[in-house]
């Protein structure tokens, strides 16, 4: 009885050193996922967000303000903030002429939009985002 005792202290024993050497890696590789998940997750928003910002940006009337609050109001429903210094529209909308490409640009770095207290893999990371559309119509 006594060797069948010992035998599972053993087993348990080593079981306790495999899941000290398994449960690291483990654990990297789930935030690994998390941030890598988020990461292709916003950069779809952000493409999204000034994609809607261009199509604003391509109608009559429209100012850059209009084009700026369009993309922020997107990416609100993200919980994603940024700023207006972020986000960049040329030429102005009021000034193009038709026909005109009008860009609008998006950067933000990744370790505001990241789920993760601390990214540990893409914290010094920026995302951007870019379209551009013709004008469609002359005011």
């Amino acid at each position: 009885m006594h060797k069948v005792c010992g035998s599972f202290r053993k087993q348990r024993g080593a079981a306790a050193v495999e899941f000290a050497v398994v449960a690291p890696i483990f654990v990297l590789l789930l935030f690994g996922m998390v941030e890598y998940g988020r990461m292709v997750m916003v950069q779809q928003m952000l493409t999204n967000a000034t994609r809607e910002g261009a199509r604003r940006a391509v109608l009559d009337g429209t100012t850059v303000t209009n084009v700026k609050t369009t993309v922020q109001d997107y990416l609100s429903s993200g919980n994603i903030t940024v700023n207006d210094n972020e986000i960049t529209v040329t030429p102005d909308p009021a000034a193009a002429s038709f026909g005109d490409p009008v860009t609008v640009s998006l950067s933000v770095p990744f370790s505001r939009v990241s789920w993760l207290p601390a990214p540990m893999f893409l914290g010094n990371a920026s995302m951007s985002a870019t379209s551009v559309m013709r004008r469609e119509s002359v005011q």
